[in-house]
């Protein structure tokens, strides 16, 4: 996973509240072996349908978008984890609301999305400046836990100190396990010593 420490990028605003990973990434799209394509998948009825002109994501101001800024209960409806591959296909590094699905949030963790929970007061400043061309430039400092724009906006937030480790080391659940790999000989070490027959030797 690519490793986030701090991230510069233009904002979107989608404050549409309990957005569902089948908007997200339609059913369609899960018919693949791999995870090839899914960047074309993501709010694919909304960036392609009748009313794409008008989708932010579509409008030269926010193409390029990095993160989202969201309303509550993004990401519920069914446990799809190609929401979130396709959401980092597309180039988006975190999303930022009030709320989350919890198996969409433990999605984002698992695979190196950022997903930010803030107060209703800052998510309401932060989407009006994601909302503006002239202000939707944020930056975010994982290591500071801090969210800034060139707008005089610095908002703190909190986040888990592992998950933060591991954003900021880009591991996923085997590599943060490697990390203690050493640890994990040397009990393996000492257990067998103690019961040698469980590897094999004498009596086993």
């Amino acid at each position: 996973m690519d490793p986030f420490t701090r991230v510069s990028g233009v904002a979107a605003a989608l404050p549409g509240s309990s957005i569902d990973t089948d908007v997200i990434m339609p059913k369609k799209f899960l018919k693949g072996i791999d995870r090839a394509g899914l960047s074309r998948g993501v709010f694919h009825d909304l960036r392609f349908g009748e009313a794409a002109e008008s989708f932010v994501l579509n409008r030269q101001e926010w193409r390029d978008a990095k993160f989202l800024v969201v309303g509550p209960n993004f990401g519920c409806g069914s446990s799809r984890e190609h929401a979130v591959w396709g959401l980092l296909q597309l180039g988006i590094r975190a999303i930022i609301g009030t709320s989350f699905a919890g198996i969409f949030f433990d999605n984002c963790t698992r695979n190196g999305l950022l997903a930010l929970t803030l107060s209703d007061g800052d998510i309401q400043s932060l989407m009006l400046h994601a909302s503006d061309p002239t202000k939707n430039r944020f930056e975010i400092d994982l290591e500071g836990q801090k969210i800034s724009s060139g707008c005089s906006l610095e908002i703190k937030f909190e986040i888990d100190s592992r998950r933060k480790r591991s954003l900021m080391l880009g591991l996923d659940a085997i590599g943060e396990t490697l990390l203690d790999a050493p640890l994990v000989q040397e009990f393996e070490q000492a257990y067998f010593l103690e019961n040698p027959w469980l590897a094999g030797g004498v009596g086993a």
